[in-house]
Parts: structure tokens; sequence; C-alpha cells
């Protein structure tokens, strides 16, 4: 009895994965504007939300971005048309890249990059040239003033960011994100394995100053001063209309789902769950997916919680909470962390 195998090329395995990532970006990014900006803050100001478009207003979505689609797409007449146009795939573009690395497999994956915490941190950071480009570009002032504005958090939040990681990375001892899935996977706490070793418990300062600073990175309230309507109207997107504003609303959600995955991959054990509970790892083909979907709906449920919650903060407060708190308690956390591994 001969079998056969489907052997593809590399580059048509690299497309498939490309595709299949890209779906699930956009669908989970779909599923939080439902769950969140729809019927979560709905609930929370006791109302329904959406109800028309579909089951439960559930294609409501569907019909603003077929709104947004039929609205004419303008540009400033004295605006740089060029870099005018390209922002918005820029940000998007930004947004989207960080779903390469992440993990919701043992093969779910379209890169498995030994530096991969280094790579979304990377293109994480190419959003914010969207920005200045969006705000400079519209020849506006509100729109000038909102960019620099986002450029100055987001250089400002980078630096918590980056160093709330670097306390997974040396407890881990890699850069790849499989390697910390592993590592929390098949790690133990004080010698008990049954949970694993999920750096949630040992990282937890990391794990809230990361946050934090994803919450700036997203420019979500209470970090909205970018695009706080009563002072700048809109920031950097006030001159935008049509499909090229959709890019930017898109991405911010997308954004929110990329950073709450890489969350998960880091803090929450990613798409694995605990060896000791003895599940093939066969298994994790169809459970891992679903797993980190789960995780990832929960923290991101978390952002917009916050979002709906608490106030804007001032331009002066905003800066003070990043450089004399976030990034001392970042640096702090990688001291005891680096003993900590020196140590046991």
């Amino acid at each position: 009895m001969s079998t056969f195998a489907l052997e593809l090329a590399y580059w048509q395995q690299t497309t498939i994965r490309v595709l299949a990532a890209t779906i699930v970006a956009l669908t989970l990014t779909a599923a939080a504007v439902y769950l969140y900006l729809f019927k979560f803050v709905s609930f929370m100001q006791s109302r329904l939300g959406p109800m028309e478009a579909g089951p439960f207003g559930s294609l409501q979505l569907v019909a603003e971005v077929g709104k947004w689609l039929q609205k004419e797409d303008i540009t400033p007449r004295d605006a740089d048309k060029r870099l005018f146009r390209l922002a918005p795939f820029l940000v998007l573009a930004s947004a989207l890249l960080l779903f390469i690395v992440i993990p919701a497999g043992p093969n779910a994956y379209v890169a498995n990059l030994g530096t991969g915490v280094f790579f979304v941190l990377a293109v994480s950071s190419i959003g914010t040239i969207g920005v200045l480009i969006a705000g400079w570009s519209s020849t506006s002032k509100y729109a000038l003033i909102g960019a620099l504005r986002a450029a100055g958090q987001l250089i400002a939040y980078e630096l918590p960011l980056i160093l709330a990681v670097i306390g997974v990375v040396i407890q881990a001892g890699t850069l790849d994100m499989q390697g910390i899935v592993a590592a929390q996977a098949n790690g133990a706490i004080f010698g008990i394995d049954w949970i694993g070793n999920p750096y949630i418990f040992t990282q937890i300062v990391g794990l809230v100053i990361f946050l934090v600073a994803m919450q700036a990175e997203l420019t979500q309230p209470p970090f909205d001063m970018p695009i706080a309507e009563s002072e700048v109207v809109g920031g950097y997107m006030v001159e935008y209309t049509g499909v090229r504003f959709l890019m930017f609303f898109l991405s911010e959600f997308a954004a929110a789902i990329g950073f709450s995955a890489i969350a998960s991959t880091l803090f929450l054990g990613g798409w694995a769950l605990p060896a000791s509970w003895g599940i093939g790892n066969g298994a994790f083909h169809v459970i891992g997916p679903l797993v980190i979907s789960t995780k990832v709906l929960i923290l991101t449920g978390i952002v917009f919680w916050v979002r709906f919650t608490f106030p804007r903060f001032r331009e002066d407060q905003l800066q003070r909470i990043a450089w004399k708190f976030l990034i001392p308690a970042a640096l702090a956390n990688i001291a005891f962390t680096a003993i900590l591994k020196v140590a046991f």
C-alpha cells in the first residue's frame, strides 16, 4: 500500500502561512470590535448597543466598513499627497507585522525566528513613523500637533515596553517565541509543575508595566493625548476620510490584538498548556490556536475596560508616569530577575 504526501515549496508554505495569519488577525480584530467596542462598552453604560445589523448587531462592523468604503477619499489641496497616502499603509503594516512571529501552535506561525522578541519590538515602532508622516503631510496644525504628541508619547513608552520584556528573556534564556512558550510549559514553580511556570507569577511587575505601556502605544485612553478631540480635534487622523481613515481604525484594533498576543505568549504561556497535564503535542495543532485566542481576547478586554473607565491624563502626567515610574520599576525588575537567575 503506497502513500502520497503533498510536498509544498517554501514559497507556497509561506504564502499559505501569511494568508492564514492575516485572516486570523482580521477575524480576531473584528471579534474585538464587536465584543468590546460595540457591546462591552454598551453594557457598561446600561444600553444594548447596535442591534439592527445581523443577529444582536453582529454585522454592524460589516455595515461600518461598507459605509467607510463608500465615502469620498479626500486629500487636502496643500498636502504632500504621496506621503499623505502612504502613512495609513505604514501604520497598518506595523500592526500586521506583529503577527509574523507570534506562534499559535507547534507549527502555527509564519516565521519561527530565533530573535522573535527582538523582531516584534522592532516592527512595533514602525507605526510611529507612519503617525509622524500622517501629521506632517496633512499641512494641518491640529494633525501636526497630534503627530508630535504621538511621537513623544510612543518614544517614551517604547522604553518601558522593551525593558518589561527583558525580564522574560533573562528568565527563559532565549529570544525565540516558541522557546519562551516551551520554557513556561515545561517549567515548575518551587518544584510544583502542575501549572507549569507561566511568567505572570515571576514577572508580574513586567506584565503590569507591559500592559500600561501597551495602552500608551495604542494611544488608547487614558493615553489618548495625540487624538484628543477636545484639544486637537482628531490629531494626526483629522484630515483622513474614507478607506484611509478605515485603515487607521483597523490598525488600532489589530495592534491591540497583536500586543495582547505578545503579552499572552511572553507572560501567560502562549498556546501551550502545562506539560505535566500529559496532552500530546499533536493535539495542540487544534487546541493551541483556541488557547492563545482566549488569552488574547481576555487581555484585549482589559485594554478596553481601562479605555472606557479612566479619564485622560495631562501631557505632563503622561510623561511623568513613563520616565519616573515605569522605567525605574522595569530596571529594578531586570536587576531582581538577573540576581535570581544567577542565584538559582
